[in-house]
């Protein structure tokens, strides 16, 4: 909601300076940002985590109407079919995931993973889709951790590339 966006702000700057760290260009170029979180809340997108006492955890987006980078994999290919046989998209994207620096190791990526699964399997979809910074291997152990397998390379809007991530439900 519009009241949890100062802490997802919060904890995005945490993950960016996390990233940065690693020496890694990943949301080093003002991506995401509040403009494209308020987006997400407007579409029904956004998703937080919250703990016992109602702070926010953490923060992601499922979209599950489509992610045009996905449209081409490069170097493998997807474990299951982007459509299904209506023609509807038949997996969801996660994207813009980060847990705060103080509640990293709590189980909260579990807790999104887990929520995004029952989340795509509500919908009907075939599989949870999502892309990462090559060098993030903070971020590739989590995924392959919850299931997910690589897939191959995508590229986005911009040019850059990321490493692909698939996991069948």
């Amino acid at each position: 909601t519009p009241r949890d966006l100062d802490a997802v702000m919060a904890i995005i700057e945490e993950a960016r300076r996390t990233i940065a760290a690693l020496g890694i260009d990943q949301w080093q170029n003002g991506s995401p940002n509040r403009a494209m979180l308020t987006e997400d809340m407007a579409l029904g997108q956004g998703r937080v985590v919250v703990g016992d006492d109602g702070a926010v955890l953490g923060t992601f987006a499922l979209i599950y109407t489509g992610e045009p980078t996905y449209d081409r994999i490069y170097d493998g290919g997807w474990l299951t079919a982007d459509r299904d046989a209506h023609g509807e998209v038949a997996y969801v994207a996660i994207h813009r995931v980060a847990i705060s620096v103080a509640h990293r190791g709590s189980g909260a990526s579990t807790a999104i993973m887990d929520y995004a699964a029952e989340f795509a399997r509500v919908l009907g979809k075939t599989s949870l889709r999502i892309d990462t910074h090559e060098g993030n291997t903070v971020m590739r152990r989590m995924l392959e951790k919850h299931g997910f397998v690589h897939r191959g390379t995508i590229f986005l809007r911009n040019g850059d590339r990321r490493v692909a991530y698939e996991r069948v439900l």
